[in-house]
């Protein structure tokens, strides 16, 4: 009697139009673009997934590379120690290319430089309303991330520093506002 009374509910409020499950809303995505997926972009998505972790936001983010490079799929070590000093494990990334199914599926695809801004545009026309570089979203600035790739330490660092308060600020603007 009891699951009959169930189905007739249900029943009833699918046909008033009311839905007895309440979906939340689907996550703000966000991708992140650099040119092998090996360094800014993947330290930019582990920032953004720590942010968001902390925050609880509606928001998923990925990283993926213009030019993916088969043969170096790792990402950079200094970048995978600077993280792990934050606590953030980045070692078991693997690199993966821009496709059209990120062009499709993503709200805001994030670059780092102009040129791979240029590279999505061409490969992606219907997504150009939605690449920016890191920077212009975050800041509206015309700012290239550094790339720190083969470069020491200290400039991984600096790197670093400049991507921080970025991929904040791009969190926070494309997070959905409660």
């Amino acid at each position: 009697m009891i699951a009959k009374r169930a189905i007739l509910t249900t029943a009833l409020l699918l046909v008033l139009g009311i839905s007895s499950a309440v979906s939340a809303p689907r996550p703000v995505r966000i991708a992140f673009v650099d040119t092998g997926n090996t360094g800014r972009s993947v330290t930019a998505e582990a920032l953004a997934a720590a942010t968001i972790a902390k925050q609880h936001l509606n928001v998923q983010v990925i990283s993926r590379a213009v030019n993916f490079n088969p043969y170096n799929t790792r990402p950079e070590a200094n970048f995978v120690a600077l993280l792990r000093r934050k606590g953030i494990d980045i070692a078991h990334h693997t690199a993966i290319q821009f496709g059209p199914q990120e062009a499709a599926f993503s709200d805001v695809i994030l670059t780092m430089t102009d040129a791979h801004k240029a590279w999505v545009v061409a490969h992606f026309p219907d997504a150009k309303d939605k690449v920016f570089t890191l920077a212009e979203y975050a800041t509206s600035t015309n700012q290239e991330v550094l790339d720190a790739f083969g470069k020491p330490m200290d400039f991984y660092k600096t790197v670093l520093a400049q991507l921080e308060p970025l991929v904040a600020a791009a969190v926070a603007k494309a997070a959905p506002k409660p």
